[in-house]
């Protein structure tokens, strides 16, 4: 016999079906009414996530509201942190502008005297150093100022990442306490089974979808932390690399003038700096 655009398999799978649900109806008959009557007794009536979460074990709530404290602190920690590092990374490259037009350190220290931000404290700590230093002239001068220049860039890098341990932790454990909550669920359904003395699956799949709730939420609480942790690190690592550039061009700044310094009479632009 031919085989006329599918039309055979196609047969070949009613066929099947057919014997499926005949199956099913058999099977359903053969179920005695009272274990029948129980199960549908037993089915919750609201099957939504609110509905699940309402009839699931006390122990899987506590999974779940857990999980659901998790995703807030995720989305607070990312809009938080947003904000700080937009403001941070703006500053920076004001700052880094405000070097690129200075032609002396004195200038530099001059315009950024009164700022908040990384650069700007870079610039004073610079000039306190030169004040403290009582040979202006010295190499050592370069080298205490590049190691104090080093400590404030990481403390911006450090002060930056502060909060953002919770969202990789959240990432880390999150399905885990997801698939506990799953767990005990699928322990009690079957202990549900046991106490009602049947197997039908309408008793048991409530308690197994509401344990699945649990796995759920634990997944939409830690694919977003690890995602937004991820967002964060490149953001405060593009930072950190913003003050990289801004004491590269302080310790410009200051090469320059200690080279004029040596040229010229007394009252070099480190001296104008340092008063």
């Amino acid at each position: 016999m031919q085989n006329f655009g599918g039309v055979r398999p196609a047969a070949t799978a009613a066929a099947l079906l057919l014997v499926t649900i005949t199956s099913a109806a058999t099977a359903q008959s053969d179920v005695p009414a009272g274990e029948h009557a129980v199960a549908v007794a037993d089915l919750p009536q609201d099957l939504s996530p609110w509905g699940m979460f309402l009839h699931a074990d006390s122990i899987v709530k506590a999974v779940m509201i857990g999980l659901a404290i998790a995703s807030f602190v995720t989305w607070t920690a990312w809009l938080a942190k947003s904000f700080e590092l937009h403001g941070a990374r703006r500053a920076a490259r004001d700052g880094l502008r405000i070097l690129a037009n200075c032609t002396t350190f004195a200038q530099a220290e001059q315009q950024m005297r009164s700022g908040t931000d990384a650069v700007s404290l870079l610039v004073r700590t610079a000039a306190a150093e030169i004040r403290a230093s009582t040979d202006p002239r010295s190499e050592g001068l370069k080298e205490r100022i590049a190691w104090q220049l080093d400590r404030i860039e990481m403390a911006a890098g450090r002060r930056l990442s502060r909060g953002t341990g919770v969202l990789a932790t959240i990432g880390a454990t999150a399905p885990f306490v997801g698939l506990f909550g799953t767990v005990w669920g699928i322990m009690d359904s079957f202990i549900g089974i046991s106490k009602a003395h049947t197997t039908n699956l309408a008793v048991v799949a409530p308690g197994i979808a509401e344990a699945l709730l649990a796995t759920a939420l634990g997944l939409v609480a830690a694919i977003p932390a690890v995602v937004i942790y991820n967002v964060l690190a490149r953001s405060t690592t593009h930072y950190r690399a913003l003050v990289g550039d801004a004491a590269t061009q302080v310790m410009k700044l200051v090469s320059r003038d200690l080279d004029r310094t040596v040229s010229t009479e007394p009252s070099p632009p480190l001296a104008h700096a340092a008063e």
